[in-house]
């Protein structure tokens, strides 16, 4: 493997911008230029030496993850959990690209599929793009380039700009600046030529078993971020890209720490960290990376908790329905699914609509249904108290915690 020192992380290259014609602006606007793209170092055979301390956080911030995916006997249903957080990453990995909803806002728009809430329609794309990462992570023997392609063609499909899904670039992009030129452009991303190698060479890296788990996620996000091969959304397939290596290890193999929520909470010291690891300054990125894994994995596991406690409330209040009953069922499975309506409970159930009728009406003497309208007509029945404690999972998570450090012995 090829050792580089960290001042080697890429290289900046020289092109020239020609205006095309008819470009808007002025007379310097429609000048040819020099500008500088970034083209990172390979990654693929390289060789990362971590220091004691960042070995340290990211050994802790992988149990913490683990503690996330180990059964508790008090444990609410896994998969319920599960997709519960993959929702609250897709809404903050959105948030980070300034799509902004809240959950209950988001399941709304999920039970009616009626495509008006074009935010929410490009959030819910984000979920099946997540979960195509994932599958992908759980058969496929090595991530290949076909496959980011393949996500980033799930996040638009459905969506106004489905047309550029799965298209790689073809032509320079930058960050920052004029939309006309990268003139001014805060990150100018490697030359479109350069895109094919750099995304081979970036998943011969992801497909590496001899590096910290979380360490590699970091780096495989950065380097993705880096090379910024589409037109569009490659924020938020680069954040899939970290629960891809996250399931694909092993690491978490039913329950995926949502790591945007944190990422969005630290936005400026996010974008900070990718330009240190750039600027070769990896510890940087690390520290911010391995931080959000785990104040994610922690609070998540007391979320888990939490939606236990709430889940024991509402059988309380539905006086203690026995177990197996649909109203029984409905509480275990309402964490996943939020919103619901008698078609849905029905499927849910397994049984007849009259069965699901009267688990419903239960829940909602108990107040653990809330009778909603979605559109004009459709009658729906929201959770009570699981939109809340989403909120304040968010919110928690806004000065995320500093993963465990090895505590420094005294000069003797």
């Amino acid at each position: 493997m090829t050792k580089r020192h960290s001042s080697q992380r890429g290289r900046l290259e020289e092109r020239s911008w020609v205006p095309r014609p008819g470009a808007l602006g002025g007379r310097r606007a429609k000048q040819p230029f020099k500008y500088e793209a970034y083209v990172p170092a390979l990654i693929g055979e390289e060789e990362f030496a971590l220091s004691s301390s960042i070995a340290a956080a990211a050994a802790n911030a992988e149990t913490a993850v683990r503690q996330l995916n180990q059964d508790q006997p008090d444990a609410p249903n896994l998969e319920a959990l599960a997709r519960q957080l993959l929702r609250a990453e897709s809404v903050a990995s959105s948030r980070i690209e300034g799509l902004v909803l809240g959950h209950r806002r988001l399941a709304q728009a999920a039970f009616a599929q009626d495509g008006r809430d074009l935010t929410a329609t490009s959030v819910l794309a984000n979920i099946n793009a997540l979960e195509e990462a994932v599958e992908i992570a759980k058969r496929a023997r090595s991530i290949t380039p076909a496959h980011l392609v393949k996500i980033h063609k799930t996040l638009f499909k459905g969506t106004s700009d489905e047309r550029i899904g799965g298209v790689i670039r073809g032509e320079q992009n930058w960050i920052g600046g004029a939309a006309s030129s990268p003139r001014n452009a805060e990150f100018v991303p490697p030359p479109y030529e350069r895109v094919d190698e750099l995304l081979a060479d970036l998943c011969a890296f992801v497909n590496r078993d001899d590096l910290p788990v979380v360490i590699q996620a970091a780096i495989a996000h950065a380097q993705f971020e880096t090379i910024h091969p589409f037109h569009d959304g490659n924020g938020r397939v680069g954040r899939a890209l970290i629960s891809c290596v996250l399931r694909r290890r092993g690491l978490a193999p039913r329950t995926l720490p949502p790591v945007s929520l944190a990422l969005a909470g630290n936005a400026r010291g996010y974008v900070a960290g990718l330009t240190s690891f750039r600027n070769g300054d990896e510890d940087d990125w690390y520290t911010i990376f391995v931080d959000a894994v785990y104040a994610v994995s922690t609070r998540a596991t007391k979320f888990a908790d939490q939606v236990v406690a709430l889940q024991q409330r509402w059988a309380k209040q539905a006086g203690n329905p026995r177990s197996g009953s649909g109203a029984a069922q409905l509480i275990a499975l309402l964490p996943s699914t939020p919103v619901i309506d008698v078609a849905t409970a029905t499927t849910l159930l397994g049984g007849s609509a009259e069965q699901a009728r009267l688990a419903i009406n239960r829940l909602e003497k108990a107040d653990v249904l809330r009778t909603i309208t979605i559109g004009k007509r459709n009658r729906a029945w929201e959770t009570v108290g699981l939109f809340d404690l989403l909120d304040r999972f968010e919110r928690n998570l806004g000065t995320p915690a500093r993963t465990p450090r090895p505590t420094r012995k005294p000069a003797a």
